[in-house]
C-alpha cells in the first residue's frame, strides 16, 4: 500500500490505550480534519505532528488513516505554540497562561521552554516549583519522542518501543547499542527473535556470547511453552543451533551452559537435563511439599475405617475400588484417584464427600477451570471453585515472555503464610495442572490435610509446563486407586466404549447405528463444511436437547482448511452473520469480533475485572481473573468507550478495551486441547487429514471424552482410524517423579540413620 505524509495539528484524543497505546485521534490539517489511529504513546493535544501512513476503510467507521510512523514536534511559531500550550499537554498551563507566556517570550517560546525553563516563573501566576513541573513534563515528552525516533531507526515502532521506553529510559540506548538480547529477559512482549533482529541492524556479531546464551534461554523458554520442564543437553545444543542458523564448538557451549549456571539462570540435573532455574525449583519445591504432606499424616486402623465407610455408605452401590479411594482419602496425606470414562469416579468422590463430612471433616473441591469447576458442583451437589478461586488471586503476577507463565507466592492471597483451611481437599482433572499452579497449590496447603488427586491419565497433559499427575502415579511413592470396571449404565453409552477401544488401540465401527456415536463420511473439506453446518444450526441442538452455543466444534489444528480458524470464519459468517442494527469490531487484519459471537480467553489474564450485575444492570458481585480456555458470548459493542462486553459462564461480564481484543478469540470451533476440563452436549470432530504428530490416539480419546451425549465424526474415515494406530505422542520432558524419587531416598536414609 502506497505511503503517504501527512502534517497538523492534534485537535483532540478521542481514544488512547494506556498500556499498548493505541490512540485514535483527530488531526487538523491546513485543508481537512482526518481521523488517524495507530500506536502513538507520547502524542498530546495540540501538538504539530508529522504522519506517515496509509488511508483505509473501515466498515464501522469511514475514512481513517493509519499511522506507521510519527514524528512529533513542540511548534516553533508564536500562534501555534499558544495553541499548543493552552490545550492541556502539559499539566497546570491553561489557555489563558498559555496566553501569557507566548505574549511574554513570543517566537522564543519553544527555545525557552526547552533550554531556559527556569524563566517561566518570570510570568506571573508560575513559581518556580511549577517552572521545574513544566520543564520536566516539556523533557519527559522530548525524551519519550527522542527515544522513539531512535528506536525507529531499528525498525522498532508502536507498542514494542513504548514497551522498551517504559523499561529502560534514558539506559535504553545503552542496551540497544551493547547488548539488546538483555530485552529478551527483561521486556514482557520481548522475545528472542526481535532482539536478534535488532542486534543484527546494530552490528552485533552472529557469534556474540551475548546472543548464544540468549538462544540457550529462548530454546528452554520455548521448550516449556511446549510443556516440557527441561530438555536434555544434547537437544538443547541441537535445537539451538537450528534457531541461530550457525554452527557452534560443542566445547564453547558447554563453557556457555556453565557460565549460565554461574549466573543461576539456569540448572542442570543429572544426567544432563538442563532446566530453567526456575521450572527447576518448582520441581524440587513440589516434590519436597509433596512428600511432607505424606508423612505428616500417620493415618488410621484399616479396619476400623472399612467398617466406618461400610456403616455410613451402605445405602451407595460401590465397587470395591471405589472403597479403596474412599479409604485412601481418610487416611493418606496424599492419594491419587485415576480412571477412565464411565469407571465410576464421580460416584467414588461423592462417596468420599458423604464420608468425609459425616466424619465432621471439612472439605474443599477444586478444579483447573471453570468449566471443570462448574461439572464438578453439578456432580457432587456440593460447591467446587477453580483452584485459582480456592487460592483467592488478586492479580498481581510475575510476568515473563514467550508465554513461559509464571505463578509467585505473591500472585494469590493463600499460600504458606495464610493456608487453606480444610480437613481434605480434592482436585477433580488433574491431567490440566500444569507444574506451576501445583506449586502454588501446595505451597498453600498445610501439613496435616489431606490432598485427592483425581484425574485421568490417559487425557492430554497440561497446557502449561509439567506431567504432574503422571509423575506423581510413576514415582510410586504414593497411593494410586485405579478404577478400571466399566459400569452397566456407562456400557450401554457407545461413546464410553469407544473412548476406551481408542485407548486400547482397537478399531471402532463408524456407522450410524449407535444412538450417540456417528460417523458421516466426506471427502472433501467443503462437504465437511457444510456438514458441520448442519449439525450445529439444525440436526444436533433438537437432538440432544441443548442450545447452538453448547455445541462444540473440535479439531486437532489450527490451521489448514479445517483447522479451527478456516471453521471460525466460516460457522461465524453462517450462525451469527452481520447484520445492520449488530454491531462489530473489524480488525486492521479482517478478524471480526460481533455481538453474539462465541468468544474464548487465550491466556489467563489475573487483572482482568468481571462482574455479575443483577437487576438494572447494577453489579452485585466483583472479582479478578478470566483464565485460558473460559468461553463466553459478546454482549455488546460500545464503539464510543471502545470496549467490547464479554459474558462468561456464572454470568460473569468483563469489559475489553478494543486494544485488549488480542487475548480473544472466536470459539465456534475450539482445539482439542482447549477443550480439557470442559463437557459439552454434543462434540463435532471434522478431519480429512493432517500431520502425524497432531494426529494420534490420545487426542482423539479426550475429543471424544468431552462429550456428554452425543459425539459425531466428520470427513474421512482412514483419517479417524490411522488416529486410533497412531501411538506416538510429543515426548515431554519431566523430572518431577525423579525428584521425587531421589527426595523419598533422602528421607528414607535419614529415617534409618
Amino acid at each position: 500500500m502506497e505511503q503517504t505524509q501527512i502534517e497538523g495539528i492534534a485537535e483532540r484524543i478521542i481514544f488512547r490505550s494506556p498500556e499498548t497505546g493505541y490512540t485514535v485521534l483527530e488531526l487538523i490539517t491546513e485543508e481537512d480534519e482526518i481521523v488517524c489511529v495507530g500506536n502513538l504513546p507520547s502524542v498530546s493535544k495540540g501538538e504539530n505532528l508529522k504522519l506517515t501512513g496509509s488511508f483505509t476503510t473501515h466498515a464501522t467507521y469511514g475514512e481513517q488513516f493509519k499511522v506507521e510512523f510519527f514524528e512529533a514536534t513542540i511548534p516553533s511559531d508564536a500562534l501555534s505554540m499558544e495553541r499548543y500550550l493552552g490545550s492541556g499537554a502539559i499539566k497546570g498551563i491553561g489557555q489563558a497562561l498559555a496566553t501569557r507566556i507566548v505574549k511574554k517570550f513570543g517566537a522564543d517560546t519553544k527555545r525557552i521552554l526547552e533550554e531556559e525553563p527556569e524563566r517561566l516563573s518570570e510570568i506571573k501566576g508560575i513559581s518556580e516549583s511549577k517552572a521545574r513541573d513544566i520543564a520536566e513534563q516539556t523533557a519527559g515528552k522530548k525524551d519519550l519522542r527522542d527515544a522513539m525516533l531512535f528506536l525507529a531507526k531499528y525498525g522498532i515502532n508502536g507498542k514494542i518501543a513504548v514497551k522498551i521506553y517504559e523499561h529502560y529510559h534514558e539506559s535504553l540506548y545503552e542496551v540497544i547499542r551493547e547488548n539488546p538480547y538483555r530485552m529478551a529477559d527483561e521486556v514482557r512482549g520481548i522475545g528472542f527473535r526481535t532482539a536478534d533482529e535488532i542486534a543484527e541492524r546494530v552490528g552485533i556479531k552472529a557469534d556474540s556470547e551475548f546472543r548464544i546464551k540468549s538462544g540457550i534461554l529462548y530454546v528452554l523458554t520455548l521448550a516449556s511453552g511446549s510443556g516440557n520442564t527441561y530438555l536434555p543437553k544434547d537437544k538443547l545444543y541441537s535445537e539451538l543451533l537450528l534457531l541461530l542458523r550457525m554452527d557452534i564448538q560443542r566445547s564453547y557451549f558447554d563453557t556457555l551452559i556453565d557460565n549460565l549456571k554461574t549466573e543461576w539462570r539456569i540448572r542442570e540435573m543429572e544426567p544432563d537435563r538442563i532446566y530453567l532455574s526456575y521450572y527447576y525449583r518448582l520441581e524440587d519445591k513440589c516434590a519436597d511439599m509433596l512428600l511432607a504432606l505424606d508423612r505428616a499424616v500417620s493415618g488410621e486402623d484399616d479396619l476400623n475405617v472399612k467398617i466406618d465407610i461400610d456403616n455410613s455408605l451402605k445405602n451407595m452401590s460401590l465397587e470395591e475400588r471405589q472403597v479403596d479411594a474412599i479409604e485412601s482419602a481418610a487416611k493418606k496425606g496424599v492419594s491419587v484417584l485415576t480412571g477412565g470414562p464411565g469407571t465410576g469416579k464421580t460416584t467414588a468422590i461423592n462417596g468420599m464427600i458423604r464420608f468425609l463430612i459425616g466424619r465432621g471433616e471439612e472439605v474443599l473441591l477444586a478444579a483447573p477451570t471453570g468449566r471443570a469447576a462448574k461439572r464438578m458442583t453439578e456432580a457432587t451437589g456440593y460447591e467446587a471453585k477453580t483452584i485459582h478461586r480456592m487460592l483467592e488471586v488478586h492479580g498481581i503476577s510475575d510476568d515473563t515472555d514467550e508465554g513461559a507463565e509464571r505463578i509467585n507466592d505473591g500472585m494469590f492471597e493463600r499460600n504458606s503464610d495464610n493456608p487453606l483451611e480444610a480437613d481434605v481437599i480434592i482436585i477433580d482433572e488433574m491431567s490440566m495442572v500444569d507444574i506451576s499452579v501445583f506449586y502454588a497449590l501446595l505451597s498453600a496447603i498445610p501439613e496435616g490435610t489431606r490432598l485427592v488427586l483425581v484425574g485421568d491419565i490417559n487425557q492430554l497433559p497440561s497446557v502449561g509446563p509439567g506431567n504432574v499427575l503422571k509423575d506423581i502415579i510413576n514415582s510410586d511413592c504414593f497411593t494410586v486407586t485405579r478404577l478400571e470396571k466399566i459400569f452397566r449404565q456407562a456400557a450401554e453409552s457407545d461413546i464410553v466404549m469407544n473412548a476406551h477401544k481408542i485407548n486400547r488401540g482397537e478399531e471402532i465401527e463408524l456407522s450410524n447405528k449407535s444412538r450417540d456415536f456417528f460417523f458421516l463420511e466426506r471427502k472433501d473439506a467443503a462437504y465437511v463444511m457444510a456438514a458441520v453446518w448442519k449439525l450445529v444450526a439444525e440436526k444436533l441442538p433438537k437432538y440432544v436437547d441443548a442450545s447452538i452455543s453448547d455445541i462444540q466444534v473440535m479439531s486437532p489444528m489450527k490451521k489448514g482448511a479445517l483447522g479451527t480458524m478456516k471453521l471460525n470464519d466460516d460457522l461465524q459468517m453462517a450462525l451469527n452473520p452481520p447484520l445492520r442494527d449488530k454491531n462489530q469490531f473489524e480488525f486492521a487484519d479482517g478478524k471480526i469480533f460481533r455481538v453474539g459471537d462465541k468468544v474464548m480467553q487465550t491466556r489467563n489474564d489475573y487483572k482482568a475485572e468481571w462482574e455479575i450485575r443483577g437487576k438494572y444492570g447494577i453489579p452485585k458481585e466483583r472479582g479478578l481473573g478470566v483464565f485460558n480456555g473460559d468461553t463466553g458470548v459478546i454482549t455488546g459493542i460500545d464503539d464510543t468507550i471502545r470496549t467490547i462486553s464479554v459474558m462468561f459462564d456464572e454470568n460473569k461480564i468483563v469489559e475489553y478495551p478494543f486494544s485488549d481484543l488480542d487475548e480473544l478469540e472466536l470459539a465456534y470451533a475450539i482445539t482439542i486441547h482447549k477443550s480439557q476440563g470442559s463437557e459439552y452436549p454434543a462434540v463435532i470432530i471434522p478431519l480429512i487429514g493432517g500431520p502425524r504428530m497432531l494426529l494420534n490416539r490420545n487426542l482423539l480419546y479426550t475429543a471424544v471424552t468431552r462429550a456428554k451425549k452425543c459425539v459425531v465424526l466428520v470427513g474421512s474415515k482412514e483419517a479417524f482410524l490411522s488416529m486410533i494406530n497412531n501411538e506416538d505422542t510429543r515426548i515431554r520432558y519431566s523430572g518431577l517423579k525423579d525428584k521425587i524419587l531421589s527426595r523419598k531416598k533422602i528421607f528414607d536414609d535419614i529415617k534409618r540413620d
